[in-house]
């Protein structure tokens, strides 16, 4: 099963693309449904509302009066905390039921206004974010629901900004253009994302990769795509995780590398990275373990083991290292990131050794292996940067 989180602004056109991966076969969860379904007549979520807030509340028929409520919890915090006490359990545990029942091959599409502001993104595989420009948004708010424009734009500045949600969005789908524009983006981005993902999740395997070795420009954005992957595995890891990075050569700022975010999760021991439950919980989670890389290439003549997984996402390639916190590994793959992101010179010097190997048309089987030769030569000056700088990796 594949659990995706589905938002935008009011006015983005969040509605059109639900219904739109609804017709191609997802099924679809509307928190605004089930937020209007806990609090129907006659369920004890209406009860509770009644008690808490009095009878005023309540129109002639028992249902409901939801401007009576809002005036209330308008602009009280006491008030509107008390209410979401009521009502985010029930639609919590709602919005569970749904999801135990759908089948394993499922790709649910869990629609939720504020996502954003709720910061409900590491727990769905993927986040994806309908994007508009505010013109566009108060133009269609005045067009299609008779509101006045001081009404749209204050509607509009008291949601998420669109920083935010960039933040927080793994697919941003563009719509200030055509209607058909963003039905076809959202038909792209099921056939080749959303159904190759949830098989890769449901058979606990790892995208398939390229064996032509890619070298990219650097992208300013690796490092927030890195951040919302890391803020997943420690939402997995729990306890267990000790600390989680980014490291590899997406992690320092103009170095050319393959598009692949490289993450570190430092466990106490290698034994609490083997847990049965833990390793079932990062397949589901779209991580599953390989039988890639089981240690590093070790620099003091002995082994340096680790656990490996990878990402089941066919849209953003991750390798996730799993390795004890102090251990000769965990502690090289901070170092190497420090020193990169410290020493210019040296940094252009890998990106140089990383074009030669390019040009010999290496895989990207081999290449990992091909580049060793050149970390065993720099190994003692970046020990050396270690010392002179006083660095220490972060253990938390």
């Amino acid at each position: 099963m594949l659990r995706v989180g589905l938002t935008g602004g009011i006015g983005s056109g969040k509605s059109t693309v639900a219904q739109r991966l609804s017709d191609l076969g997802a099924i679809v969860i509307d928190a605004d449904i089930l937020a209007r379904e806990v609090v129907a007549p006659g369920t004890d979520g209406l009860a509770a509302i009644a008690d808490r807030f009095g009878d005023t509340v309540l129109d002639d028929t028992g249902a409901l009066n939801r401007p009576a409520l809002g005036a209330i919890v308008f602009g009280d915090e006491r008030a509107r905390h008390d209410l979401e006490g009521i009502t985010h359990p029930r639609i919590a545990r709602r919005t569970r039921e749904l999801v135990d029942a759908a089948p394993a091959d499922a790709v649910v599409v869990h629609d939720v206004p504020l996502l954003v502001e709720k910061h409900y993104g590491p727990g769905y595989h993927l986040v994806v974010v309908v994007g508009t420009s505010e013109a566009t948004r108060v133009k269609r708010l005045l067009q299609t629901r008779g509101m006045t424009e001081a009404d749209a734009r204050s509607r509009i500045a008291a949601q998420a900004t669109d920083a935010e949600r960039r933040a927080a969005a793994d697919v941003w789908l563009t719509n200030d253009g055509t209607p058909e524009a963003l039905l076809a983006a959202v038909d792209d981005l099921w056939t080749s994302r959303l159904l190759p993902f949830e098989e890769n999740v449901r058979h606990g395997v790892r995208a398939g990769r390229p064996e032509q070795l890619t070298l990219s420009a650097p992208d300013p954005t690796w490092p927030a795509q890195a951040g919302r992957l890391v803020e997943r595995l420690r939402l997995v890891f729990a306890d267990l995780a000790v600390t989680v990075d980014h490291v590899g050569s997406t992690s320092v700022p103009g170095l050319l590398a393959k598009d692949v975010i490289d993450l570190q999760v430092g466990v106490r021991s290698l034994e609490d990275a083997d847990e049965t439950g833990l390793v079932d919980r990062l397949s589901a989670a779209g991580f599953p373990r390989t039988g890639d890389a089981a240690h590093d290439n070790a620099k003091d003549g002995t082994v340096w083991p680790k656990r490996f997984h990878a990402s089941a996402d066919p849209g953003r390639p991750a390798n996730v290292h799993v390795r004890e916190v102090g251990s000769p590994g965990w502690r090289w793959a901070l170092m190497f990131r420090d020193w990169m992101r410290a020493d210019p010179p040296a940094s252009h010097e890998y990106a140089a050794e990383k074009r030669r190997l390019a040009s010999t048309g290496v895989s990207v089987s081999d290449y990992a292996v091909a580049k060793e030769p050149w970390f065993d030569a720099v190994h003692e000056r970046a020990e050396s940067w270690a010392r002179s700088s006083g660095w220490e990796p972060d253990r938390v």
